[in-house]
């Protein structure tokens, strides 16, 4: 048994909590929420350093301003770190984090809960596979109908805090897992409806190291059915439809995700041959619950980080690179 302690209590937060109680080898130890009002039984903790005293592991699902020096903080004392997405606010400050945690050899963890999701590791498996053979063009369709008083957390509305960091950057790491690395960007982006500093829509070209191009369209002020959130059916507080956010095409296929639908030709590519369309089987697995108990294997050291700090690095240097090209109107090249 591994005694997990939770900073911050906001909306995933509080999923975390609920899931580590669906854990066997887990247990809460301890919350950490200066503001948080009603905390029933929670076993609170008045600061970061009771928390991990108290702690085998932390989960930070703090505000992004504090990712980089609560990690820091955490990995400087051996404590293994499971960091909400993003890592950290700017690639600098992730890369301090990667690097502080490869010094001190503590494990470090990226909260890109998808990949736990048993859908995210057949779709990898079947594009590994070849069937779709060589992969060509990839598009991700990001669209978040969020209520206004969403937005009156004001934090939210600061530049760093809108879609693009908080929820774009999760299904960039997944096409990046699935595809390969994004080495080139373009992109534009639009604030029009709030006229807040945050981005709502924000459209990117992409091009992979594999020599495939992607698109990917965000907005969080267009209604409609089309994201994870939306068709992956992982959170019951999101209505589910039967739509898709993600495409992945090659040129003997290619494969729709949430659901799973394969496409292919006996006779293709051909356009005028019919196509046909198969529905892979999975079984469901909450991704949150997978991923504590992955937490709980990495700090036993019986499993090496899913997503690691590294990780999490590349995937917030392309949303940087996504957010500077839309500034400057110009191409921008990813670290790699």
């Amino acid at each position: 048994m591994k005694r997990i302690g939770v900073a911050g209590a906001g909306l995933i937060g509080k999923r975390h909590i609920e899931a580590i109680k669906h854990v066997p080898n887990a247990e809460l130890s301890g919350v950490l929420d200066p503001g948080l009002q009603d905390v029933g039984d929670l076993p609170m903790q008045n600061d970061l350093g009771a928390l991990s005293d108290c702690s085998d592991g932390i989960i930070l699902a703090v505000p992004n301003a504090l990712h980089a020096p609560m990690a820091i903080t955490l990995l400087e004392k051996n404590c293994p770190v499971l960091v909400e997405k993003p890592l950290a606010r700017t690639a600098a400050e992730g890369a301090e984090i990667v690097s502080i945690a490869e010094y001190n050899n503590t494990p470090l963890l990226v909260g890109h809960h998808r990949r736990h999701n048993p859908m995210i590791a057949k779709a990898k498996e079947i594009i590994e596979s070849g069937v779709l053979g060589v992969i060509t063009a990839v598009h991700g369709h990001c669209w978040l109908p969020k209520p206004d008083y969403y937005y009156d957390t004001e934090w939210r509305q600061g530049e760093g805090a809108g879609p693009l960091f908080i929820n774009l950057i999760h299904d960039v790491d997944i096409l990046m897992h699935l595809c390969g690395p994004i080495t080139q960007v373009q992109a534009l982006e639009s604030n029009s409806i709030r006229g807040a500093e945050a981005e709502e829509v924000s459209v990117a070209i992409l091009r992979f190291s594999n020599g495939a191009l992607g698109t990917v369209n965000l907005s969080d002020v267009s209604l409609g059915p089309w994201s994870w959130e939306l068709t992956a059916a992982e959170n019951s507080a999101y209505p589910a439809t039967d739509q898709f956010s993600y495409v992945v095409g090659g040129r003997n296929g290619s494969i729709s995700l949430p659901n799973l639908t394969l496409w292919g030709q006996n006779e293709g590519p051909n356009w005028w041959k019919p196509i046909s369309a198969s529905r892979m089987p999975i079984a469901t697995q909450d991704p949150l619950q997978a991923q504590i108990n992955h937490f709980v294997d990495v700090i036993c050291g019986k499993s090496q980080p899913l997503v690691s700090g590294t990780d999490g690095l590349r995937a917030v240097r392309v949303v940087e690179a996504i957010k500077k090209a839309a500034q400057t109107g110009q191409s921008v090249s990813v670290q790699q």
